[in-house]
């Protein structure tokens, strides 16, 4: 099979700054707490796909403002949802935004919640280095996560790979939700699928087992000046995707490149939100408003995601 012939693109970012500014409504008991916007300590729970680029964020925060101290758990999406409902953490960092029951229930305690837009994401598939078929379009995509293609020969017609075994993160994980949400539309997914309990723990499976593919969140991969990028990167192949029924060239495919991210051409594209129930300008409010700000990013830009805000400029360089 062909192999994706991706173009070399530089981005480049100038970010503005936004801040979660507002009144929350809150009504309920006195607030007791003593931190501030730069000072104190406030727990927060981010899914787990995002905990490279949270991590990043948390420090530098810290090393910013050193009477600060954030701790932040790294859990699958549902989990990190319980923990802002029942009043856990006041920050969440997922990929949705709040789902109508989880409104209401805010609505009832007469808190108004915020929500800000932190990072564009995208899901990147990794196949093992072995397999020819670095090139899928979404349809193939939907035939392997529903089963109807059960066999690697079923999807290019080359034998010798077999049975094909899928391998999301962690149970409960936003990367499966998006699958059953975006790819298989609902339908059941396929009997040959399994988590693997954690990202780097998929990024291994994946490397030692020619039959499997993976889906994972790009923030693993997308920065490549980290070392453990580096790492993963050299055990696993990303394939190429198409959103074309019919694709007619290798430049069809796309991988998961910041630019493509950005310009909306990457199909499996998603967005990352802090969602914050702190009903005062507290040390949650003023780590979302940093993340969400100037500084958080260019955070977000040097991760290989993609900035929430500011203007982007996409430089093709093989142009002359």
């Amino acid at each position: 099979m062909m192999r994706a012939n991706i173009k070399n693109v530089g981005t480049v970012l100038a970010a503005g700054s936004l801040l979660l500014a507002g009144c929350n409504q809150y009504q309920g008991p006195p607030d007791t707490a003593t931190d501030t916007p730069t000072s104190g300590t406030v727990s927060i729970s981010v899914d787990e796909t995002f905990e490279p680029i949270l991590k990043s964020q948390v420090d530098t925060f810290q090393k910013l403002y050193p009477a600060a101290r954030i701790t932040a758990t790294y859990k699958p999406e549902e989990e990190v949802m319980q923990d802002l409902m029942t009043n856990k953490v006041r920050v969440a960092v997922v990929s949705r935004q709040l789902n109508a029951a989880e409104q209401a229930e805010f609505d009832r305690l007469k808190i108004v919640p915020r929500t800000a837009r932190l990072a564009v994401d995208g899901l990147a598939i990794v196949i093992h280095p072995s397999n020819p078929d670095s090139l899928l379009t979404v349809a193939k995509l939907q035939d392997i996560f529903t089963g109807k293609a059960q066999e690697w020969a079923q999807v290019s017609g080359k034998k010798g790979l077999g049975a094909i075994n899928v391998v999301f993160d962690t149970n409960h994980s936003s990367t499966t939700r998006y699958v059953q949400d975006s790819l298989t539309k609902g339908a059941a997914l396929t009997k040959r699928v399994f988590a693997a309990k954690s990202n780097p723990a998929l990024l291994d499976y994946v490397a030692t087992h020619p039959n499997a593919i993976g889906i994972i969140g790009v923030n693993w991969i997308s920065d490549r000046d980290d070392a453990a990028v580096q790492k993963f990167l050299n055990k696993v192949r990303i394939v190429g995707i198409s959103a074309q029924p019919n694709p007619q060239k290798p430049d069809d495919y796309l991988q998961p490149y910041q630019a493509y991210l950005a310009l909306k051409t990457y199909p499996l594209r998603r967005e990352v939100y802090l969602i914050s129930r702190e009903a005062r300008a507290g040390l949650g409010t003023g780590f979302a408003s940093f993340a969400a700000g100037n500084k958080g990013q260019l955070i977000v830009l040097k991760s290989g995601l993609v900035p929430a805000t500011g203007q982007m400029r996409i430089i093709d360089t093989n142009k002359r």
